[in-house]
């Protein structure tokens, strides 16, 4: 799998978590969780995140600054001997989407007003 680097951040502990995007996909290097297909990043980790684009996988919110996010795990061993690791990371890969959602309020201003219910 060919990696590109977008960014990392959120540790003491060579600045990870990191970024990566493929061809086609995102690889999130994060915490492990306890879970294969499941990793704990920082929210700032987002925001090298491609323009116009998002992680195609559920966010949750775990209310002390970090997400944890679903997709399929890395094994293959060329791919996992490109990442640099720590004892409690893992890695996996989640699809790259375009976005072209903008928001209920862009949408609004593309439209006009919205009117008020009648009581």
């Amino acid at each position: 799998m060919c990696l590109t680097f977008l960014g990392k951040g959120g540790s003491q502990v060579n600045d990870c978590p990191s970024l990566y995007v493929t061809e086609s996909s995102y690889l999130v290097q994060g915490w492990s969780t306890g879970r294969p297909d499941t990793v704990e990043i920082p929210h700032l980790l987002l925001g090298f995140l491609e323009p116009e684009s998002f992680l195609g996988s559920p966010l949750m919110d775990t209310g002390r600054g970090t997400f944890t996010v679903i997709g399929r795990p890395i094994t293959d061993a060329d791919t996992l001997g490109q990442l640099d690791l720590a004892d409690d990371e893992a890695a996996i890969e989640v699809p790259k989407l375009e976005r072209t959602f903008y928001g209920a309020a862009a949408a609004r201003r593309l439209v006009g007003p919205v009117p008020a219910m009648s009581k």
